[in-house]
């Protein structure tokens, strides 16, 4: 059977392993490929008889649960489409997203997320096999395109939401080749951190563990010590973003640890940051595997490029791209060598809904404009060196924030950091917001360390030592959000 709608890749594994486990719900209880799709079957009559029609909206407003994926793949039956949504958005964000995607019905995992439920107020509570929720009707107001499969709002952004329209072969190619990256087969068992209310969840981790008929095991929510006894227990593979990882080492510090022992870990990626060497040298010296990257976007179905190497390899390129798929770019500014990353195959996305100003000005004859900023060397990988909105331009130069950041995590007492510019008498400053695992080390001793490794221009005009990082559910940090946090401390 080779499947065209999502929800065949669970009706695969029905018919050719049922008894095989196929998701490790967040409670521990597990349940079995025929047990899996038999939910869905569940959730598609309740969708049915709440008035959902093809085309219709289904927001899933929750944290990682069975109830997420069962009723993304209950929609699929129907032709419907869903709408994961955080709960630990805000009411006025999610209120947003509601008027845009006007849904004919809103369910919330209340069950297993505290922020579910209150957003969930007086809605009528459900009982189902895959949980107990509660559910607000909306207004049927189907779109007519059958293609459509999941409607993804994208993160860390401000103004009006921007729902990214991805299709059902948008995601089975990136099951695909998420699978084919790690080699990813039935035998192994992939720890699932990710929110799949997120890109990366959804297709790299939630519909590739199906496509190889892999366990995946959910998690609420990340909590780097679960993770440290999850891969003590037996996961083998685990995608995160670089947050996930100095998170999860400082936590096998406290706990005494210098490496992973008497693991089955196989696989660990980074996504989609640049990497530096002695800090790659560090994480693979703790995994005792290579530590991969890649690279990716909402509107890209999350992969776009991707490693493969050898442990000890000192690339820190998010690699080349994936099979079926191209990159170019599109070079305007002083160095040719560095462009806009560009990117077109059957990963790009379908469009923004209802907006097609902005799915003209992102996707124009086939490719995407990701707003990245890359170089492609002599092997043909790929380097992100930066945001185009976040470059910053300092007496004239060009200063890249993944370059300064990487240059602070190196040091050893820095969980991790984020660079942002900001305008100050007709220049850019360069502001850093530091995360140390303990206190005792200071800005000025982060200044030090940083003229060691950068030029003049790059430097850090302030360095700013928090407790915490703004960040979204992914662990992804919100840049957009630091003068607001910290503003008041510049």
């Amino acid at each position: 059977m080779t499947p065209t709608r999502i929800h065949h890749l669970l009706q695969r594994n029905r018919v050719e392993k049922p008894d095989a486990p196929a998701i490790k719900d967040c409670d521990g209880q597990v349940y079995s490929w025929a047990q899996y799709d038999a939910l869905t079957e569940e959730a598609a009559q309740l969708l049915a008889l709440q008035g959902v029609k093809p085309g219709d909206r289904v927001l899933v407003v929750g944290e990682n649960c069975l109830a997420l994926p069962v009723l993304i793949y209950g929609a699929s039956r129907l032709g419907a489409w869903a709408v994961p949504i955080n709960a630990r958005m805000s009411a006025a964000e999610i209120a947003k997203i509601t008027a845009h995607a006007r849904p004919a019905l809103t369910l919330y995992s209340s069950h297993v997320s505290k922020e579910a439920a209150t957003h969930a107020g007086d809605a009528t509570p459900v009982k189902t096999g895959f949980g107990a929720l509660h559910m607000a009707p909306g207004h049927s107001d189907p779109e007519p395109d059958p293609e459509v499969a999941i409607l993804l709002y994208t993160t860390g952004t401000t103004g009006d939401p921007k729902g990214v329209m991805l299709t059902h072969d948008n995601l089975l190619f990136a099951a695909r080749a998420s699978c084919w990256l790690r080699d990813l087969t039935a035998r192994d068992h992939v720890y699932g951190a990710l929110p799949l209310t997120h890109v990366f969840g959804v297709a790299s981790m939630m519909m590739a563990s199906a496509n190889a008929g892999a366990m995946v095991e959910l998690a609420t929510r990340f909590d780097p010590a679960r993770l440290l006894r999850a891969l003590q227990e037996g996961a083998t593979v685990m995608p995160a973003v670089p947050q996930m990882h100095a998170l999860l080492m400082a936590e096998a510090e406290k706990q005494g640890l210098t490496r992973l022992e008497n693991a089955k870990l196989r696989y660990v990626s980074s996504g989609a940051a640049p990497l530096d060497p002695a800090w790659k040298r560090k994480a693979e010296a703790f995994y005792g595997i290579p530590l991969q990257n890649g690279y990716g976007m909402t509107e890209s179905t999350a992969g776009v490029s991707g490693t493969r190497n050898a442990i000890g390899d000192p690339d820190t390129s998010v690699g080349p791209p994936l099979p079926g798929v191209e990159i170019r770019l599109d070079a305007a500014g002083e160095d040719p060598t560095v462009g806009e990353v560009l990117t077109k195959g059957p990963h790009v996305m379908k469009g923004y809904f209802r907006n097609p100003e902005a799915t003209a000005q992102t996707v124009q004859d086939g490719w995407l404009r990701t707003g990245d900023l890359g170089q492609i060397d002599d092997q043909g990988r790929l380097h992100i060196v930066g945001r185009a909105k976040e470059l910053i331009i300092r007496g004239g130069f060009n200063v890249y924030p993944p370059e300064v950041e990487a240059a602070l995590n190196d040091h050893p007492d820095v969980v991790q950091s984020a660079v942002i510019g900001r305008q100050h008498a007709g220049d850019e400053q360069v502001l850093a917001f530091v995360q140390l695992r303990t206190p005792g080390t200071t800005p000025e001793d982060l200044a030090a360390f940083a003229a060691e490794r950068l030029t003049g221009y790059k430097r850090p005009n302030h360095i700013l030592i928090v407790d915490a990082l703004p960040a979204a559910a992914t662990g992804k940090i919100l840049k957009h959000r630091l003068l607001e946090a910290f503003g008041d401390r510049l």
